[in-house]
């Protein structure tokens, strides 16, 4: 359910970054803000996973830092929206692959902040403008190509996969058995060139087939 922050229902938020001050900050952030609630804050390398798996979340604000660890965390396996704040473009395609739907600055004020929460609980796709190059298509770019083969289902089938929805789920809203999402999913794959769902996503963003 998405919980406006502008409205009366709560937001239950964590905070996940290594940097203690980075942490820190956005608590005081988001702690004064009406209607969120700071569930907890993490450390990337700590045990964080378990809050997510054990308790009711409605966004996890990913601060990465200078320097983020390599390869990032796949947050898409608890199933709680992300925004994920960065220095620079430069990690914005690994923030895409690792499930982050909401991309911003780090040094984003709270107005914009708190609009990229919203937009990540809402389900939503939210870029700054400056982190949005490395994800857009670029001219002559071989993908461009490649997805112009993708069926109707088949492109069905992508913009659910860049949704995070695991293939019981995406047969379930395509009224189709998961035998023929899967059989979808590997002629996506093989069209794009990818060897991951993952990979399928970021190279169909690029293409121009998914929108930002």
């Amino acid at each position: 359910m998405w919980l406006c922050s502008d409205g009366m229902d709560e937001m239950r938020l964590l905070i996940l970054a290594d940097d203690p001050l980075a942490r820190a900050g956005l608590a005081m952030l988001l702690g004064g803000q009406t209607n969120y609630i700071l569930v907890n804050q993490w450390h990337s390398q700590s045990d964080w996973q378990t809050d997510i798996e054990e308790t009711p979340l409605d966004v996890v604000v990913w601060d990465l830092g200078w320097d983020p660890p390599e390869p990032l965390p796949d947050m898409r396996e608890g199933g709680v929206p992300v925004v994920a704040l960065m220095s620079n473009e430069g990690f914005a395609a690994a923030a895409w692959s690792a499930g982050a739907k909401v991309l911003l600055r780090r040094d984003s004020g709270v107005e914009k902040l708190k609009l990229g929460i919203d937009a990540a609980a809402a389900g939503l796709i939210l870029i700054d403008p400056t982190l949005a190059t490395p994800l857009l298509p670029q001219p002559g770019n071989e993908d461009t190509l490649l997805t112009e083969s993708l069926t109707n289902r088949e492109q069905q089938v992508l913009y659910l996969l860049a949704e995070g929805l695991p293939n019981k789920n995406i047969a379930r809203q395509l009224a189709i058995s998961e035998h023929t999402v899967k059989f979808h999913v590997n002629a996506i794959m093989t069209k794009l060139g990818a060897q991951s769902r993952t990979e399928a996503v970021v190279r169909a963003t690029r293409a121009g087939v998914i929108m930002l």
